[in-house]
């Protein structure tokens, strides 16, 4: 049984306890009673209970006793302690158990009714912050990972066994394979779950600003270190940090880099004395990195620290067949984002998702699905919403049956359904063409194309 808004009272004096839940029902709660702890805790595990107004002096149990049990098991529900002779010492103690707040029976009538709906804003917000944390939890777990073929379920199954360790990981793969996303199931899955879990690319940095962004720096380190600041390593201690691009990192850099996987200390800019960490490091790479140690540009020592426990993450071209359930997936996500009521996707759409080379893996096939998303005016994907390089292999019979003749057609029409989303925002509109603005106005003066001016 879920109830909204529901008050256990716990006292053994009848008339009292009816009295007050009748009061508390014209106040627009539900109300459970219970004459002992015994019997108040057999109603906590029967039902959804929101707050307990409970004795202090029960039959069988110390109410301030009984409070801090049910706060240990159920710590969203929150306690408003009632007695006959309130005392400092044993307000104190209530609220040291756990309690929301202590009451006086007859004193405090006034009171109550506020007072409970302070405590039941309070268990809404916990409840939300809860839902919250479940919902982060499963968007980052392995279970939020698409696809059933062999290649990612071994890809996952070996991410599962290394999660449980502190092992160091590399991920290897292409762009756009969801490294990342890898990265964050194996924090999920490990001890080191409750704690941070802080990304950087090794790309988007320069040397000296990826170095302090690392490491940090200390007051007056350089220009314009006005105070101490934190690097990730610093950021992540006791937790997991992920290095995104590592073969992008400058090679002198890397020799820090080495010293903080070895010995879990490293130097802040400016700083002279050492700050010690303890992080779990998860590296990932679209390079080979054994070329990059040829070519001088990656220290072989810090390769054979950071590859203890490889995984190759496939290529989307190497699974093609999880492109339907993935496909379906983002067009879920996209149509409530976008509030469109876009349900299925029709089979030639999916035949040229898997007819098409993925140079940008499941990273491309997300922004697709967005655009097609955005386009559609049907309840049904349809292929007139893919961009132009898709419907280039597509064969004339199923072009006709599509009701699609030829590409300057479909161009022209995808052209013109963009610029009406983007409200003849031209921009905008070869933003999401993926297109060069000049090459926007070639193609409007080539197909006629007027809009209205902004």
């Amino acid at each position: 049984m879920n109830m909204a808004n529901t008050i256990l009272i716990i006292d053994d004096e009848v008339k009292l306890r009816s009295l007050l839940a009748k009061m508390l029902m014209l106040e627009g709660f539900e109300v459970l009673q219970a004459g002992d702890g015994k019997s108040g805790l057999k109603k906590l595990e029967q039902q959804n209970i929101d707050i307990v107004l409970c004795d202090v002096k029960l039959p069988d149990e110390n109410g301030i006793e009984l409070s801090a049990a049910i706060k240990q098991k159920y710590p969203t529900i929150e306690i408003i302690l009632m007695t006959a002779y309130g005392t400092i010492p044993d307000s104190v103690k209530a609220i040291k158990s756990g309690a929301f707040d202590y009451i006086t029976k007859g004193d405090d009538n006034l009171k109550i009714i506020p007072l409970l709906h302070r405590a039941m804003d309070k268990v809404k917000l916990a409840k939300r912050v809860q839902q919250l944390e479940k919902q982060l939890v499963h968007k980052y777990a392995f279970d939020s990972i698409i696809g059933k073929s062999t290649v990612i379920q071994q890809a996952i199954d070996a991410a599962k066994r290394v999660a449980q360790t502190d092992a160091t990981v590399l991920l290897l793969g292409e762009t756009g394979t969801g490294k990342e996303v890898f990265a964050q199931a194996i924090h999920q899955a490990s001890k080191r779950k409750q704690n941070n879990f802080v990304a950087v690319n090794c790309s988007a940095f320069s040397k000296d600003l990826l170095e302090n962004e690392l490491f940090g720096h200390k007051m007056g380190a350089f220009t314009g270190a006005t105070k101490d600041a934190k690097g990730i390593f610093e950021e992540a201690n006791e937790g997991t940090i992920f290095l995104d691009e590592i073969g992008e990192m400058p090679i002198d850099l890397q020799a820090k880099l080495l010293r903080v996987i070895e010995t879990g200390e490293f130097l802040k800019l400016g700083d002279t004395v050492p700050t010690k960490v303890n992080v779990r490091l998860i590296a990932a790479t679209n390079r080979d990195l054994k070329q990059e140690i040829l070519n001088g540009k990656f220290r072989e020592d810090l390769y054979y620290r950071i590859s203890v426990f490889q995984i190759q993450l496939p290529s989307l071209c190497e699974r093609l067949e999880d492109i339907p359930v993935i496909a379906a997936y983002f067009l879920k996500h996209f149509s409530e984002k976008i509030n469109k009521k876009i349900e299925n996707i029709s089979p030639d759409y999916i035949q040229l998702l898997q007819n098409h080379t993925w140079k940008g893996n499941i990273r491309e096939l997300k922004n697709i699905i967005e655009r097609s998303v955005i386009l559609t005016d049907s309840d049904v994907l349809q292929p007139e919403t893919l961009p132009i390089d898709f419907l280039q292999d597509f064969n004339r019979d199923t072009m006709h049956q599509s009701g699609i003749f030829d590409l300057a057609s479909v161009e022209k029409a995808h052209i013109q359904k963009v610029l009406q989303y983007t409200g003849g925002n031209k921009t905008e509109t070869a933003r999401l063409l993926n297109i060069a603005l000049t090459t926007l106005y070639r193609k409007l003066e080539e197909y006629k194309i007027s809009v209205s001016p902004q």
